[in-house]
């Protein structure tokens, strides 16, 4: 990957509804170029998917809280088990494996409290495995970018 290709990245993440005609002008190329460029980087898995950003409080789920989950048992099969489980439950935004004193950190949208007890009660603790939970709320974000730092390979 060089400059270029990095520049294509940087500027996709920023605006990823850019035309190949406005790209390419951004990035210092002509329109076949950086549009073979741009499937290159697709095929290759550096590009991902494209996403639109909304609005959390505006599709109902401006409740965000931090979820630490301690497991019972860290065998490969049981985090599997947990990890297929976790990616059936729409709530949770995001879930990382942890190295420390507890196993996994979960972020959790939902509407409100009211909803976020409800998905804790019936979903969260009943995920395979699941010996204790610590649920902090989120009471400001102050940065939540998505954009990743784009370098050099290597």
């Amino acid at each position: 990957m060089d400059r270029i290709d990095q520049k294509i990245l940087v500027e996709l993440q920023a605006d990823a509804r850019l035309s190949i005609v406005e790209l390419s002008r951004r990035v210092g190329l002509t329109k076949t170029p950086c549009a073979e460029r741009v499937r290159r980087l697709e095929k290759a898995g550096v590009i991902r998917g494209y996403h639109a950003a909304l609005d959390a409080d505006a599709v109902g789920a401006g409740h965000l809280v931090v979820v630490q989950v301690l497991l019972t048992s860290t065998t490969e099969h049981d985090l599997r088990r947990f990890n297929d489980a976790v990616k059936r439950i729409p709530e949770i935004e995001s879930c990382h494996m942890i190295a420390g004193d507890f196993d996994y950190l979960l972020k959790v949208r939902t509407r409100d409290i009211n909803e976020y007890r409800k998905v804790m009660g019936e979903r969260v603790s009943a995920l395979p495995c699941v010996k204790q939970t610590h649920t902090y709320v989120v009471m400001e974000v102050v940065k939540d970018d998505h954009c990743l730092p784009v370098r050099a390979a290597g």
